[in-house]
């Protein structure tokens, strides 16, 4: 039976610190090394539902991609609900790891879990990481389709495959238009413009595309744009990891019991479709009619 210390460092030799983003916060949020680990939970948020949920399981540790303190604070009083998610996770002897921007350019990584949701065939990163020889490691990853697949196709095949939101996907460009090259970037990805332009692929799939981006990508090229929620293009990444760390358990012999919390954690809990009619084709109002609809005279 391994220690959390034991457990950590076969973690971060899967997803070391060093190559997460410097303003990022990852690594062991709370546990102590000593305590022996036994069961598991991978997770996407680190939010009270998951902590509830890994008392509940009997894990020893919960492992997560968002972190808990990102920007650092000054208190974990239980009166806030980070404090609380801390003092729930002491009070029942769990730990607490993080692994973010370091798992995102891991190879494999959040964005290799993606493609695979998708069933994209991987040809290399979309931002390489400059330390790695092998140019297999980086930020998002470009695919290529078996067979070409329309836009619509392509975003039903993503609503049906990534788990189920109430965004669901949005889509920008001709549904209609052939996709054959795929760019995709798990978690916020309209920083990665210039990057997805200059790979020339037919479309770029990731979350929390802005309007002013998506717009300018739209203008720029004839570039098809993928939307989906933040949380759905993660949470893939928690069942490799969980593979991951069961393949590692089996070959140390530490018998480890390995979940993913399939608990949604999207902040978005509904969705209203439009259904009136689009400023094109509305009726005019009033003020806009023409003297032949004026209702004037006419009885109250």
């Amino acid at each position: 039976m391994p220690r959390l210390s034991e457990v950590i460092a076969a973690l971060e030799n899967l997803w070391p610190a060093e190559r997460a983003e410097s303003w990022d916060a990852v690594g062991t949020v709370v546990g102590d090394p000593d305590q022996e680990v036994t069961r598991i939970l991978f997770a996407v948020d680190p939010v009270q539902e998951i902590a509830d949920e890994a008392v509940r399981l009997g894990a020893d540790l919960l492992v997560t991609h968002h972190p808990l303190y990102l920007r650092g604070t000054t208190t974990v009083a239980a009166s806030t609900f980070k404090g609380r998610v801390v003092h729930t996770l002491i009070k029942n002897d769990v730990a607490l790891h993080v692994a973010h921007t370091n798992a995102d350019t891991a190879d494999p990584g959040v964005s290799d879990a993606l493609a695979g949701a998708l069933d994209l065939r991987v040809t290399g990163p979309l931002v390489p990481d400059p330390s790695d020889p092998e140019g297999r490691r980086g930020l998002g990853r470009i695919c290529v389709l078996d067979h070409p697949l329309s836009v619509r196709e392509l975003a039903d095949r993503a609503a049906e495959r990534l788990p189920a939101t109430a965004q669901g996907i949005r889509v920008a460009g001709d549904p209609d238009a052939v996709v054959r090259t795929v760019a995709v970037s798990g978690g916020s990805g309209d920083s990665l413009f210039d990057q997805v332009r200059a790979a020339g692929v037919d479309a770029f799939l990731t979350a929390d595309l802005r309007h002013h981006p998506a717009s300018e990508a739209r203008e720029n090229t004839p570039l098809a744009l993928l939307d989906a929620a933040h949380w759905a293009t993660e949470w893939p990444w928690c069942e490799l990891a969980a593979s991951q760390l069961d393949e590692i358990s089996d070959r140390h012999g530490w018998d480890l019991r390995v979940h993913v919390s399939k608990t949604v954690t999207d902040p978005w809990t509904a969705h209203a479709a439009s259904s009136h009619p689009s400023p094109a084709t509305a009726l005019p109002t009033s003020a806009q009619r023409a003297p032949s609809e004026s209702t004037a005279g006419a009885p109250n």
